[in-house]
């Protein structure tokens, strides 16, 4: 008898989890009609890696979370309090899946939207995981889990929230949307008044912490950064080439010019936040198995301010004692930058899977 019974209960749970899930997607459906601006989006199709690709392509977090349905912590991830216009592509394959102008503070800690940039590029799936039933979102070009949907968004705005996690997600400001091939997406930002800014005052930064692929591939990403470039610097040799670098006998150091926004990151956290969780510190003139002293690392601070941040970062970051080892990034005084061969300029966007010895420790 107890059999029948648990038997019925469990088929009316699953009669009113599917008749929810559809009351549900038809309430989204109508919610997420597109605008004039949108129906005139490109739609394209975008090649989905193989795992093997993508396993190599992605960090750790990044792989877990849109191949493995993993949930990322909340309040500790690149995004939730991104407040830049831009763009959000997917991380596996390039394609737009959400704006800004339609981001929201949620108070989740996670990245959250009101709609995606144009209806078909998510789709939905009930996830019955965890004893509730939700709408599970992936992208609909990589099939990359996203996240979820939920009927609690902005009341004025459709009434949902689309709760993405920052791992699936590579995030593009208005200002490189052009050279990074999004071109078409700028009328999105200027059809509700958010032209891209033309009067930022920025800032330039200029670190080395190993090969400059992995390196550049990590700080392009960071919210905040606007232009990234590798380069040499540090040494005596005026034009030195990657021949000329590679064994240690310009002494200048594989490096990246990074130009940011400071009013979206600091000097300070770009250091402490981010430079000195991508690469290990401790080792001097070595990365992994890339040996020589073009492969130290060091900062070359523009002027006396950034000379004296950097200088409390690392004091603060040997008191943290994160690393087992005494930091042994170096201070060095920025004399003249050199920019890299165009062929390593955004190496890891044009090669993927390939080489790096770089990814973000805890």
């Amino acid at each position: 008898m107890n059999r029948l019974v648990f038997l019925l209960v469990g088929i009316v749970l699953a009669v009113a989890a599917v008749a929810w899930a559809q009351a549900a997607k038809t309430k989204r459906v109508g919610a997420n009609t597109s605008t004039a601006t949108e129906q005139e989006l490109p739609v394209k199709n975008y090649l989905k890696p193989s795992k093997d690709e993508l396993k190599q392509k992605l960090t750790a977090e990044q792989f877990k979370v849109t191949c493995e349905a993993a949930t990322e912590p909340p309040f500790r991830n690149a995004y939730w309090d991104n407040h830049e216009a831009g763009i959000y592509v997917d991380v596996t394959t390039g394609e737009p899946l959400f704006s800004s102008t339609d981001k929201f503070d949620s108070g989740s800690g996670w990245p959250s939207f009101t709609k995606p940039i144009q209806k078909q590029v998510v789709t939905e799936h009930k996830d019955m995981a965890f004893g509730m039933v939700r709408v599970e979102v992936r992208s609909k070009s990589g099939d990359a889990h996203l996240g979820h949907v939920f009927d609690d968004g902005p009341s004025d705005k459709g009434g949902l929230r689309y709760c993405i996690n920052s791992a699936s997600l590579r995030f593009i400001p208005v200002a490189k949307l052009e050279a990074e091939g999004y071109g078409e997406y700028a009328k999105l930002f200027q059809s509700v008044g958010a032209k891209e800014k033309t009067n930022v005052k920025t800032e330039t930064a200029y670190l080395a912490g190993g090969c400059f692929w992995g390196m550049e591939d990590l700080l392009r990403k960071i919210p905040g950064v606007v232009e990234t470039e590798v380069g040499y610097t540090g040494g005596h040799l005026d034009n030195p080439k990657y021949d000329d670098t590679h064994d240690s006998k310009s002494g200048h150091a594989e490096s990246v010019k990074v130009v940011f926004d400071p009013s979206v990151i600091s000097y300070s956290d770009l250091l402490e936040k981010w430079f000195f969780r991508m690469h290990d510190p401790t080792t001097p003139n070595r990365q992994g198995n890339d040996v020589g002293t073009q492969y130290r690392s060091a900062l070359f601070p523009v002027d006396d301010a950034q000379k004296k941040t950097a200088e409390e970062v690392i004091a603060r970051v040997n008191k943290a004692g994160k690393w087992k080892k005494p930091i042994a990034t170096t201070i060095e005084p920025f004399k003249k930058w050199w920019k890299g061969e165009d062929y390593h300029q955004d190496y890891l966007e044009k090669n993927p899977g390939g080489y790096t010895c770089h990814f973000m420790r805890d």
